[in-house]
């Protein structure tokens, strides 16, 4: 599905990347810890989050995510938008909450990049 489909689904604005919205997207990510985006997420994906500054960005740059999904009607910051565009990495946003989000994507087709982690792997 592209970016400009996601964006209809969500009835999401477009802060950054207007000039791509055709991008391919099969899977997302949703978290508002950042380190469990590094741990988990997987390059190409949607990241939905709740978050507006600009680590966003930063996270996602490092693992190549598609575009970022910024939910509860959220609004990112200027520094955050400065960035995206900088990198070229598409932000949108989005009146629903974060499970909601990924219900509407996950019933037109969007699987998440890990559906279990690993039962070897331990957490504090």
């Amino acid at each position: 599905m592209t970016l400009r489909e996601v964006q209809k689904i969500l009835e999401a604005e477009v802060f950054v990347g207007y000039d791509q919205l055709d991008i391919e997207v099969k899977t997302a990510f949703g978290a508002d810890l950042m380190s469990d985006v590094l741990a988990f997420a997987k390059a190409g994906s949607l990241l939905l989050t709740g978050l507006t500054n600009p680590q966003i960005v930063r996270t996602s740059d490092v693992l190549d995510i598609a575009a970022i999904i910024i939910v509860r009607g959220k609004r990112p910051l200027p520094e955050t938008i400065l960035l995206a565009e900088e990198l070229k990495i598409p932000i949108l946003g989005t009146k629903y909450i974060l499970f909601e989000t990924a219900g509407r994507l996950y019933a037109k087709g969007i699987v998440g990049c890990i559906e279990t982690v690993s039962a070897t792997r331990e957490f504090s």
